[in-house]
């Protein structure tokens, strides 16, 4: 198959490694491009521990000098991604959750109580879900430190649009709502609402397949759980 990857640069070619392993050719077309906050303040408090909803989080601390100190502490990632980006920004200790905010707030629960102190949520400027809510109802404090923006692409990406109107892909992959209202405004925009009829659009989680309701033509595929192995499984073979 070959299939459209909107990910960010950052994440677009490990995806692409893991599609072409399974026998799928990529066509990266990203719809964000990634923007470090590097002069953004690192909040200072007597942290628990750290919650990281997704891999540019982790990407963003890995970055700051005076991140150092917090390298101790338990990391409580959303999903494996997340998880193997703050591996590889040094953090040691890393526990990885079910993929999306509410297993993180119910697992963070579970492990830790709220006594022993706030938590640090890195994140972007705009997130899925609200895991300080979640986690307020349960009694703990969390603080959020936006470490980075995600800028949506304002024109859909000329590879994208060439293989749309060429009739060269079988598929679209989506991990995100935010991504999957970009990449159906696009393709409005573009005049290409057309060329999606029959293409399949798989998406990480219900929430990322309702906002391709304004494509109603694509036939919507959801990953059986909200992560990248999960959503790979649904691939045909």
């Amino acid at each position: 198959m070959r299939l459209l990857v909107t990910r960010p640069e950052e994440d677009s070619t490990p995806l692409a490694d893991a599609l072409a392993a399974l026998g799928h050719e990529a066509v990266m077309a990203p719809l964000l491009t990634i923007r470090f906050l590097d002069d953004a303040p690192l909040p200072e408090g007597a942290w628990q521990a750290l919650l990281v909803t997704s891999a540019n989080g982790a990407r963003a601390l890995g970055r700051r000098k005076n991140a150092q100190p917090l390298l101790q502490l338990p990391v409580f990632a959303v999903g494996a991604a997340s998880a193997d980006a703050a591996r590889a920004a040094g953090f040691v200790h890393v526990e990885t959750a079910g993929g999306d905010v509410e297993t993180l707030a119910e697992h963070v629960a579970e492990v830790l109580v709220p006594e022993k102190g706030p938590l640090l949520h890195v994140a972007g400027s705009v997130v899925a879900g609200d895991l300080a809510a979640l986690l307020g109802a349960k009694g703990f404090q969390v603080v959020r430190a936006v470490l980075y923006e995600a800028a949506m692409a304002r024109t859909l990406p000329d590879v994208a649009r060439e293989a749309l109107e060429a009739g060269k892909l079988d598929g679209v992959i989506l991990y995100s709502p935010r991504t999957a209202r970009a990449f159906a405004s696009l393709v409005i925009d573009a005049g290409l609402e057309a060329c999606v009829k029959g293409l399949a659009a798989y998406c990480l989680s219900p929430a990322v397949a309702a906002a391709l309701e304004s494509l109603p033509y694509l036939t919507v595929k959801i990953a059986r759980r909200p992560d990248q192995a999960g959503l790979l499984s649904i691939l045909p073979a």
